[in-house]
Formats: C-alpha cells, structure tokens, sequence
C-alpha cells in the first residue's frame, strides 16, 4: 500500500509538470500567443486522456499482439471497472498503472506545442495530440515498458529519455521543420537563401523560470514513481539533483565564454536538458556519472539549439529539439556508456567494466524507437501541411494566435494593448490597400491655423533613458518650468556597436524603453531649456537623449478657456 501510494503520488507530480511545461512555453514566446500556449497545454492532457482511455493504455500495457509489436485493444476500464481497480496478489492495480502511464503520455504530445509555437492552427494541434497520445507514443512504449522484446533484450529506459522525451522531441523537430519559421524570423534573399536570422525573444523570463522550477520539482516523481525501495528512491533523487545542477552551471560558463555574457534561457534550458539526459539511467548512474551526463547536456543544448537556428534554419522558440530530442538520444546512450554495477538498476556501462553489451543494446532501441516516431510523425504532419491544416493565416500570425483562434484579445487583460504585434514584421505585403477613390488632399486632409495673440511658442520634446527623468525634472524646476507631460515610450534602435545574444542570436534592434517629456515654453528661452536638458542628460553614451523642438499654434486650457500665453500661465 505504502509503495503504490508513493507511486501515484509521483504520477500527480508528473500531472504537475504540465504546467511547467505551459509557463516555459508562455515564457519563452510573446505575449500575443499566450493564451493559445496555455489552451494547447490544457487539451494536451484532456485530449490525451480521451483517446488513451479508448485505446492508447492497451496498446501500450496490453497482451502482445503482432509478433509483441502492440498490446491487444480491450476495454477493461469501462466494462470490468470492479477488477480494474481491484488490488492483485503483487504488483499495482490496474488504475494505478493507468493514471501512471496516462500523465507521462500526456508529457509527451506536450513537448511539440512549443517547437510549433505561435504559427499552428490550433484545430491541427488538437488532431496532433489525438495521434502521439492513440497511437505513436503507446506502440514504441509498449516496446520498451509493456514486456516485450526490447525490454526482454535488457534496453533500459527507467523513466523515458528515449520513450518520452526523444520521441517528443523527433516529432517537435520534423514538425517545426514541416510547418516553416514565424514570419520575419529569417531575411531571405530573391533566390530564398537566409541572409539574416532575427532574435524573436519571448516577453517573460521570470514565467520561463517558474515552469523549469515547477518542472524540476515534477521530475522527482517522473524519475522516483517507481522506485521500490528507500535505497533506490534516493539514488534516483540524487542523480535527478546532480544532472541537471551540473548542466546548467556548464552552459552558464559557456555562454558566457562564448558571448561575453551569461544567457539566461540558454540556463534555463539547460536545467532540463540536464533532467532529460538523466532519466533513462536515473537508477544506474552514480554521482560522477550523472556529473558527466550534466557536462555533456549543458553544452549539445547550446550546440543544437544554434545549429538549428543559425545553420539549419528552422526555428523552435522553446528550444525543445535541443532539451528533449537531442538529450534524450544522449541520455539513452550514456546509459551504455556511464552505468554502474554498483547503482541500483546493476547495469554494466562500459566505462565502468569494459563491457559493449549494455552500448549495442542501448543503440539498438534508439534507432528502433526514432525510426518509427520520425516515420509516422513525419508522414503525418506532411499530410496535414498537403491539406492545408496546419499552419495559421499569416495575418493572423502577425495578429496573435489569442484573438485569431480564441477571441482573446490579450491573455493579460488589465494591461494596456501596445502595438508590438505590428511593431516587429510583416507579411511582405504592402501596408495598406487603396480600395477608395477619393484623392488624397480631400481623405487626409492638411490645415495650418492662424497664430492667435502674436506670442511664439515652442514645443520642446526630449526623449532619454528612464534614470535620469528625476533629474531632468528638477532641474526644469528650478529654470522655471512649471508643467511637462510625461509619457512610457518604446524607443526602436540600439548602441552602435554594441550587440547583445538571445540564445545564440544577435540582437540587432529592438524595441527599448524610454521616457518623453514634452514642454510648451513662450517666456522661457527654448535655448535654457536645451542646454539644461543637454547638461543634465549628457552621459558621454550613443543613447543619451534626443531633443525634438516644433512651434506651436496656440495653447488652450481646457477649465477656464484661457488662449495663448495666459493659458501657460498657472496663476490663478
């Protein structure tokens, strides 16, 4: 009783990852998509749960069928409810295996959704989900879980670094390669050679930084769930602390070393990327095998997710294919390579005994298992490309997923709607189509008013960086300046020669805060007011401030009527 309840408290803590899967998505993509993020996230699970009730669970855990190539359909949940929920002589009843096998299915129909992000049709999504969860991912774990013939050769996967995350990863891969890049993530020339590749950052790091949290305090049941002794339980949860630590502190240091500047998400990713690599031989790592796996994993997540990006040119905003494809492959292998007769599981890895057996077994299952999940997801996201289901509208790209496939005008509803969406890229097409006839001078039209009590005013705008508003505030007070609008602007341009990495990227130009303040001066010289402005402002940077000066027809004040030089006046 004991033991089962601990296994299915590890299976609610593997429920649990799906919501860190759905803030590092939400994360690591913009705002406009968010709410699309979190829905595809929810009906991973729902759909999932759907069609692996149906059918998935006895693919997967069933009597062999097809010389043991599938588990023979029944409907045992539904119709001998009584003996699926009874406790056997040994073992877990069959609902305990069933809410088991069902969340880490769910986890791996989920990896896709960022790969895919921000340019699917959710309609195609929903069908994708259907798939891995009915039948893609039930088949090969029944291969490798359901008893047959490449758990009987002694592959081992103990929690899913080939099963779970290397087949979401395959199919996260084929599928952001079938689907294509978001619009504006690479600059292509007229013969359609990249010519440029574009950072699309996502819009909350500290969203992408509570899911890896919430992951890794998830992976704990997803690697311990079935342990069945203490002894096993903590050299699982340690090997499942050690991996992940030592990966992110190595691509710390090496994105530091290679872009001057520790990357943030890159860090992040590596901490699952390290959870990853750890999960096949979780149970037959010791402490400097699972430091090993760690090395590795913080440096391919960085390699693949660059290769990707700036070779390959297909686009993955989450880095799924350098977590889950590429550190599951590793993971599966280390396996081979790291295990120790000495862990629990008594694997002999070769490094530790010589020995290639446990290598040539390892190998044999990866190449099994990629070759049916790239065959079957690559023949079916073609099928949906070739009906045109698959990818979204570019307008309703550019728009955002949240109101083009839910009506959600903004997943952050109290802030204000900002521009942005427009602000980044285009379709190509041009901006606005004349469909009228009136002419110009008549549908804009353009008027100069007279000046009013032969006062001059001015209009001094400067826009400079926030710091030094308080400053620039009390020196107009003391030159007499009694009133100034000020406004949150975003500023597009960067420092000439300066240039910052996301992921891998350059930033070339990007959208930064700033702060404009606007002045109407008639008996202050407007010169004052410029070399104030330039004395308090002047840091010796490129980005200091600019100062825009514009005269001004006539000033109203709204309470009293006033016109002109009184209505500046603030003397009652």
């Amino acid at each position: 009783m004991s033991v089962e309840f601990w296994f299915l408290i590890g299976a609610a803590l593997v429920f649990w990852m799906q919501a860190g899967f759905a803030m590092v998505e939400t994360g690591f993509t913009r705002a406009k998509n968010a709410g699309n993020i979190i829905m595809k996230n929810l009906m991973d699970f729902c759909i999932g749960t759907v069609v692996f009730s149906l059918l998935g669970y006895t693919l997967m855990m069933g009597e062999d069928a097809l010389l043991g190539l599938i588990g023979k359909p029944n409907l045992n949940l539904f119709l001998h409810f009584k003996e699926f929920i009874a406790s056997p002589a040994e073992g877990f009843t069959d609902a305990s295996y069933f809410v088991f096998n069902l969340v880490f299915c769910a986890t791996t129909a989920t990896i896709v959704s960022g790969a895919m992000a921000e340019r699917t049709k959710f309609s195609a999504y929903c069908v994708y989900s259907a798939v891995i969860s009915l039948v893609i991912y039930p088949i090969e774990a029944h291969w490798i879980w359901g008893g047959v013939w490449l758990s009987r050769l002694g592959f081992h996967d103990y929690a899913g670094s080939c099963a779970i995350h290397m087949v979401g990863g395959i199919a996260a891969l084929i599928g952001a390669a079938v689907l294509g890049p978001r619009i504006g993530k690479y600059v292509r020339d007229k013969s359609g050679k990249v010519t440029k590749v574009n950072a699309i950052p996502g819009h909350s790091i500290p969203l992408g930084a509570l899911g890896v949290f919430i992951l890794w305090l998830g992976w704990y049941g997803f690697n311990g769930a079935a342990a069945t002794t203490v002894s096993e339980l903590s050299s699982i949860f340690l090997t499942t602390t050690i991996a992940p630590s030592v990966a992110t502190c190595t691509t710390m240091i090496y994105t530091w070393i290679k872009n001057g500047k520790p990357d943030v998400s890159m860090c992040l990713n590596a901490s699952l990327a390290g959870l990853v690599a750890v999960t096949a031989g979780c149970d037959a790592f010791d402490a400097i095998g699972a430091c090993i796996v760690g090395i590795v994993a913080g440096i391919l997540v960085v390699i693949v997710v660059e290769v990707l990006d700036l070779r390959l040119h297909i686009d993955d905003p989450v880095g799924a294919v350098g977590v889950h494809c590429a550190n599951g492959v590793w993971g599966t292998i280390a396996v081979g390579l790291l295990a120790n007769p000495d862990a629990p599981a008594g694997l002999r890895g070769l490094f530790y005994t010589g020995s290639f057996t446990q290598l040539g077994i390892q190998l044999l299952g990866f190449i099994s298992v990629a070759a049916w999940a790239t065959l079957t997801m690559l023949a079916f996201f073609e099928i949906l490309k070739k009906i045109d289901f698959l990818r979204a509208d570019p307008v309703d790209e550019l728009a955002g997923l949240d109101i083009s496939e839910h009506g959600l005008p903004s997943a952050y509803a109290d802030f204000m709607l900002t521009v942005d969406n427009y602000a980044e890229f285009g379709t190509g097409e041009p901006a606005v189509a004349v469909t009228g006839t009136t002419p110009v001078a008549e549908a804009v039209p353009v008027r100069r008013e007279p000046s009013f009590d032969g006062h001059k005013f001015t209009k001094v705008e400067i826009v400079f960086k926030e710091e030094r508003l308080f400053a620039l505030k009390e020196a107009m007070n003391k030159l007499g300046i009694t009133g100034m609008t000020v406004s949150h602007v975003m500023g597009y341009g960067m420092q000439k020669g300066h240039t910052e990495f996301y992921r891998g990227v350059a930033v070339e130009t990007d959208l930064r805060p700033k702060v404009q303040v606007d002045i109407v001066v008639s008996a202050i010289p407007v010169r004052d007011v410029i070399e104030t402005a330039k004395k308090v402002l002047y840091t010796g940077h490129i980005g200091d401030g600019k100062i825009f000066v514009y005269d001004v027809e006539n000033v109203v004040k709204v309470r009293t009527g006033e016109e002109g030089y009184d209505a500046l006046q603030d003397v009652e």
